[in-house]
């Protein structure tokens, strides 16, 4: 009637444990939605887990940028750029803004719509990603920043 249960020994867990690897990549980006290309960054994070079949979860550090998916050639980033320009102009007032003085409440909001993070199938040791299809981290803030990225791959 009910399942049969599965006891673990030692070597057991110990396998089970290496099936999750983590790496953080740093990536320098403008502010104002830089949108910057980190696929080869990812793929090589996912080259050295040793995993070859799994999910590969990235997420940006902070609450002023975006991880995205994108064809990433030079019309479309702009046309992305432009479009969160009008959707959420960096001129907007907030109270956010207008409470800490940084001037960059559209950044909080422009990340909050598009959220910090995605995730991706890994099949054979390869990011499984469509042919024109590639990650970007959109930076959001009113200034440079160094960006970090963790990369966190579960499987096998």
């Amino acid at each position: 009637m009910y399942p049969e249960r599965k006891t673990y020994c030692y070597s057991d867990l110990t396998d089970w444990l290496n099936m999750v690897y983590g790496e953080e990549i740093s990536v320098e980006t403008k502010g104002f939605s830089d949108i910057r290309n980190i696929t080869s960054e990812v793929q090589a994070v996912a080259a050295r887990s040793g995993i070859s079949e799994g999910i590969v979860c990235i997420s940006v550090i902070g609450s002023t940028a975006s991880i995205s998916t994108i064809e990433y050639e030079p019309a479309l980033v702009q046309d992305v750029r432009d479009q969160l320009e009008s959707m959420v102009p960096s001129s907007m007032k907030t109270r956010h803004s207008e409470t800490w003085g940084d001037d960059n409440g559209f950044s909080h909001i422009r990340a909050t719509l598009m959220g910090s993070g995605t995730s991706l199938p890994l099949k054979s040791e390869k990011l499984l990603l469509g042919t024109w299809q590639q990650i970007a981290v959109i930076d959001h803030d009113n200034r440079r920043r160094q960006r970090k990225i963790y990369v966190q791959i579960v499987g096998e």
